[in-house]
């Protein structure tokens, strides 16, 4: 039977969808492409749009960079003075103090958990006399710009899903990490650089797996993009010899019609990513090397950071950082690593601090001189903390010390972090929290805050379930806010 012109009036959704889907497809990939095709935004180029049309609060910052300290410095040599500890050296751990909390199978099986005080004098320094080892003087240099947290906690007590989970808020893999949730909430202030990007640095101790910069679940675009200090910045960015831009460009319109004609039948948001990533990669093909080339930074620059011209460092990625961070990008994280001693602390300390040291505390100054701490954070920490106990025998140049989640301290500066405080505080012994702790969940919820972020409403769903950074916690921390 024919249908009745009545009949055509009326379509069914799915009916619709099927005769539509083409042109809805070429809207989604075309607000993609070209976010200021419908209205224009200030930044270095059109921002690259996130979830969120509109933040749940005003802002009090714009971007994040996050030195992370793969290994887990020892805050008890760092940045939490004990003199009790000092004084308890070579003698058992009181068992009142421990509280039958369990340890790692790398001490449980010892005789004897020796206390063991830090070796390096500590002095005050800032308006609010905030303790820092003699080990970080450049950083101790900016102790007013600080919030020093000493009252961090984990609930993990190995490496792996340490950093897991405070990159994630989960132990085990698969979650999205802190910059991905940034990146998919927030997007990029600048179309012509990832949202999110990572850099590494120093070698030996803990691997470094991808995932701990990965996108998780959420669309692939909001994964970190890795930056290389050697060679091509990002792998396979250059265009292979013989092949020139004007080819390159060609082959990437003829994929992407075909990745078009697929978003069109089935609307599936994985081709519009991919459609995505193959645009950016050629922007970046112009952006990138300009970012990457130090040539044109002044002497003073490398002299502030600690840096030499041409050679790789994590002073020189704190530069590529500040850089990145003038052009946009919205998380960026650069990774040290060999920070898990074990062993041989009194010896191998005092080198990591200094490659670190001087590099952080000028990425402060010179964001600060030039007007962007008040809206970038920077964050400075590992996963974990470090036993007050020895680890093997304790000697004058030699010791251990093993893992510890129950206390640790991290620094933030910047952004809306309250400047030149302490928050929290240990026991006698830096073994336990007795005041203003702070859990990774904590610490997420008031990331996302200064953002401009509701925590408990930036979420995605997956699986039948919606999913958020903090999971089913997180406190906002108001005593580290201004």
């Amino acid at each position: 039977m024919t249908p009745s012109a009545e009949t055509h009036r009326y379509l069914t959704r799915r009916a619709f969808l099927q005769r539509n889907s083409t042109g809805l497809g070429a809207l989604a990939l075309a607000s993609l492409l070209r976010p200021d095709a419908f209205g224009s935004t200030p930044g270095n180029g059109p921002a690259v749009p996130g979830l969120l049309k509109r933040l749940h609060h005003e802002p009090k910052a714009k971007r994040v960079i996050y030195l992370f300290q793969s290994g887990a410095p020892s805050h008890l040599d760092l940045y939490d003075p004990k003199p009790k500890l000092v004084e308890m050296t070579g003698k058992d751990l009181p068992d009142s103090i421990r509280q039958g909390q369990r340890i790692t199978g790398m001490t449980s099986g010892q005789k004897n958990l020796f206390c063991v005080g830090s070796p390096f004098k500590f002095a005050k320094h800032g308006q609010n006399g905030t303790d820092f080892s003699e080990l970080l003087p450049n950083i101790a240099g900016i102790a007013d710009d600080l919030t020093c947290i000493r009252s961090m906690f984990t609930e993990a007590i190995n490496h792996d899903p340490a950093v897991t989970f405070f990159g994630t808020g989960h132990q085990q893999p698969g979650r999205p990490t802190m910059g991905a949730w940034a990146s998919y909430g927030l997007g990029s202030e600048n179309s012509d650089l990832p949202g999110y990007i990572c850099l590494n640095s120093g070698g030996g101790g803990q691997p470094l797996q991808s995932r701990y910069w990965g996108p998780g679940f959420l669309p692939a675009q909001h994964g970190a993009v890795t930056f290389r200090s050697a060679g091509d910045a990002v792998l396979y960015l250059s265009n292979p010899p013989g092949i020139s831009n004007t080819a390159r460009r060609s082959t990437i319109d003829a994929m992407n019609e075909l990745n078009r004609l697929q978003l069109g039948t089935l609307g599936d948001p994985a081709i519009a990513a991919h459609i995505e990533n193959y645009e950016l990669a050629f922007r970046m093909q112009t952006s990138v090397p300009e970012l990457m080339d130090l040539a044109k930074e002044p002497d003073s620059t490398f002299e502030l950071y600690g840096a030499k011209r041409g050679t790789p460092s994590f002073a020189a990625n704190c530069i590529i950082a500040r850089r990145l961070a003038e052009r946009g990008a919205r998380f960026i994280q650069l990774n040290h690593r060999d920070w898990d001693h074990h062993g041989g602390l009194p010896k191998a300390l005092p080198g990591k601090a200094k490659e670190v040291d001087q590099g952080a505390a000028a990425l402060v100054k010179d964001l600060k001189q030039r007007g962007l701490l008040k809206d970038t954070i920077v964050i400075w920490g590992g996963e974990f903390g470090r036993t007050s106990y020895s680890q093997g025998e304790i000697k004058p140049d030699s010791f251990g010390r093993d893992h510890h989640p129950r206390c640790f301290t991290i620094w933030a500066a910047g952004g809306g972090f309250k400047p030149g405080i302490t928050h929290g505080e240990t026991d006698d012994f830096g073994y336990n929290i007795t005041r203003d702790p702070v859990s990774v969940h904590d610490f997420h919820a008031t990331l996302l805050h200064l953002l401009g972020v509701d925590h408990l409403k930036l979420t995605y769903r997956h699986e039948g379930r919606d999913y958020r950074l903090t999971d089913i916690h997180g406190e906002l921390v108001r005593g580290i806010i201004l």
